[in-house]
């Protein structure tokens, strides 16, 4: 009798201890899906400051069509990712994204007038403080992904993540020369 009551003590330990890994397991992956949907919620909302931006800027570039249509063409690629859903495709175009507004915000050193327009010194102060908000939401979502890729690749949590299918998440990282200082002198032509 004390030996089975011994068994059950032990299988109920068991389950009770693999319930708790799961759940943890669980709030771990929540907590990567809550860090992306306010990184996305970030990038939405660029997403609808740049037209904006585009617009007040061709009043004045006439002859930077060019320029603009690379910052188009990048909000579109990540625009693309974002909606897919993958991180490394949100990475790439986000590189791309960077560069174009960097070289549009160079380009717009040439033409005074632009520079003192109430409108476009809004929308870039908006949308820089979107792209430093974004910044500090990938440094939070990195973090959550970190720490779900160390729970399902540690003992005894990656038993229990085989079992049930916790998969890694993916770092949301950036390439050396999508984070390198853009050399406004080439938009200058010097």
């Amino acid at each position: 009798m004390i030996g089975m009551i011994l068994f059950l003590l032990i299988v109920v330990l068991v389950i009770g201890y693999t319930v708790t890994i799961y759940n943890g397991l669980v709030r771990t992956r929540n907590e990567v899906k809550l860090a992306w949907s306010n990184i996305d919620v970030l990038l939405v909302q660029r997403h609808d400051e740049l037209p904006k931006l585009i617009e007040v800027c061709k009043q004045y570039m006439q002859y930077e069509q060019g320029t603009l249509e690379r910052v188009t063409q990048a909000r579109s690629q990540v625009e693309a990712a974002r909606s897919s859903g993958d991180v490394s495709s949100v990475s790439q175009a986000e590189g791309a994204l960077r560069s174009g507004l960097a070289n549009l915000y160079a380009v717009a050193e040439r033409y005074p007038d632009l520079k003192a327009d109430a409108a476009f010194r809004n929308l870039s102060s908006r949308i820089s403080a979107l792209e430093t908000a974004i910044a500090d939401r990938r440094e939070i979502y990195n973090d959550a992904a970190n720490a779900q890729n160390v729970r399902i690749e540690t003992f005894p949590d990656a038993i229990i993540a085989g079992l049930f299918n916790f998969g890694p998440a993916r770092l949301l990282r950036f390439e050396a020369a999508q984070t390198a200082d853009v050399d406004v002198g080439l938009a200058f032509g010097k």
